[in-house]
């Protein structure tokens, strides 16, 4: 909250450190969350080890959303600093990536289906 009243301040007289404001505490409060998130994928690959879940499609699950995050984070960079072009197709790139790393789930959960299915 500091940090957004101190960037609105900063921003009439100086608009370049208002942005590198608000990017540098964004990264610090990323930093100061990668133990909790590390805490979490320990926890969800402790569930699936117990549950039998090939750690395969937990790993491919937890990259699609540390990739939605990212895309997010650098969207929102760049329409702060005023590029809703840029943030556009850093949405997209992030929602592409997404796509691709789903493609073995897709894959395995039709072929699930299919087996299912009486011939």
């Amino acid at each position: 909250m500091i940090a957004t009243f101190l960037a609105l301040v900063v921003k009439e007289h100086k608009p370049i450190f208002a942005f590198l404001l608000t990017v540098f505490v964004g990264v610090i409060i990323f930093i100061f969350l990668i133990d909790q998130i590390a805490m979490i994928i320990h926890m969800l690959e402790e569930l699936a080890a117990e549950a039998n879940i090939n750690l395969a499609y937990v790993q491919t699950v937890l990259q699609i959303v540390g990739i939605a995050y990212i895309a997010e984070f650098g969207a929102q960079i760049a329409k702060d600093a005023g590029q809703g072009a840029m943030a556009s197709k850093i949405e997209l790139a992030g929602k592409v990536l997404i796509m691709v790393m789903a493609i073995p789930i897709i894959s395995v959960i039709i072929e699930t289906i299919v087996r299912l299915i009486p011939s």
